[in-house]
Formats: structure tokens, sequence, C-alpha cells
């Protein structure tokens, strides 16, 4: 992802104007994650935070949460707009947390420049770092195929749902529920909401 994180630096102020604020969310992406953030019990991490913004938000609702992201930028920016809230350095493909850590985690478009060859590489980490019954609210783009696109800062992919279901599988998650939508002058998106399975008791 070098190429990708070199590309978002160069980039991160203007980012961070347009994109980088609660006044930026779509209303019905911010009731969703709002309501799925305010009742999971645990930890929760905003994996690929960019700058901040839904971490702090998050946090101003009393959730116990940090975000991580990979471009130096966004961190530096999230710590000084932010101060109330915590933010690392780091990647979504090799997360510095405990097995089963994580009571939650919020993967906002943070795998959408991944190839689809090495799209399980940020999944797995994601169900590894979550306990038995936690759960990943992952935004993505929806498309008819998995195909690139010229997104506006690097090469990104969209995604049926079909094919992310299958991926999130293949790594051990449960598909909980699936939204989806489409707008006028907008690129489509949808969101996953999907669990670990809890623990059989014998």
């Amino acid at each position: 992802m070098t190429d990708v994180t070199t590309a978002y630096s160069a980039r991160a102020s203007e980012y961070a104007d347009v994109l980088g604020s609660m006044g930026a969310v779509h209303t019905i992406d911010r009731h969703l994650v709002e309501a799925w953030a305010t009742s999971t019990a645990g930890r929760v991490l905003d994996a690929g935070c960019g700058p901040g913004h839904w971490t702090n938000r998050l946090a101003s609702l009393g959730v116990d949460v940090h975000g991580v992201d990979l471009v130096p930028e966004f961190i530096g920016h999230a710590r000084i707009t932010y101060p109330a809230a915590r933010f690392d350095l780091g990647s979504i493909d090799d997360l510095d947390e405990p097995d089963g850590a994580l009571g939650g985690i919020l993967s906002w478009f943070s795998t959408i420049h991944h190839d689809p060859s090495q799209i399980t590489t940020p999944l797995a980490e994601f169900a590894r770092t979550l306990r038995p019954g936690g759960t990943l609210l992952l935004g993505y783009f929806q498309g008819t195929r998995v195909e690139a696109f010229d997104h506006a800062v690097a090469r990104a992919y969209r995604w049926t749902a079909h094919e992310l279901h299958a991926a999130l599988e293949a790594v051990g998650f449960e598909i909980i529920e699936t939204h989806q939508r489409t707008e006028r002058g907008r690129r489509p998106v949808g969101a996953i909401l999907c669990k670990l399975p809890e623990i059989q008791r014998a």
C-alpha cells in the first residue's frame, strides 16, 4: 500500500478540508454507523480513520474508540483537530492489537484500494482482533462486478455484495445485514454488517 499512502499524503490537507468532517457525511451513513457503534460492547477500532472525524464523533457519543491510519498526515491532522480522541499510526493489514481484543471494528471505505487478490489480508486481521460475537461494519463502493476505477486519490475497486460476502465468510465472518444506496450524481455505495461466531459451549 506504499503508493496509496504516498498519494493520500500528498493530498491529505485537501482531503481533510473536503471530506474530513461530519458535515460531509450522508445522513443515512451517520445514522447507520452511530446506531451500530453505540450498541457495540467493548472497545471499537476505527480502522483506516483518515482525518479522524468518525473516531471523534463516536468518542463524543461515549464509545470506547480509537483510530488507526497508515497516512502520517492524517494522524497528525486528527491529533491536532480532535485532541480528546486517540489516534495511532498503523496499517489495517497488520493491526497492533492482541487476538480477540476488540468488540467492534469500523472499516469505512478503508479497504477500497486493496486489490481483490489481497482483500483477505485486512479482513483476516479484522477477524483475528475481534472477540467472538464482535462485529465489523464495512463500507464499500458498490458495482455490478468486481472492477477497478479511477478514484480521485488512487486506484480503487467496486465490489458486488455477493463477492464481498464471500470474502468475509472465507475468513470466518457471518453476514448480518447489507445496506445499499444509489443516488443521482454519486457512486453507488454499500455497507455490510457482519460478526464473528459466538463460542459454542459443549
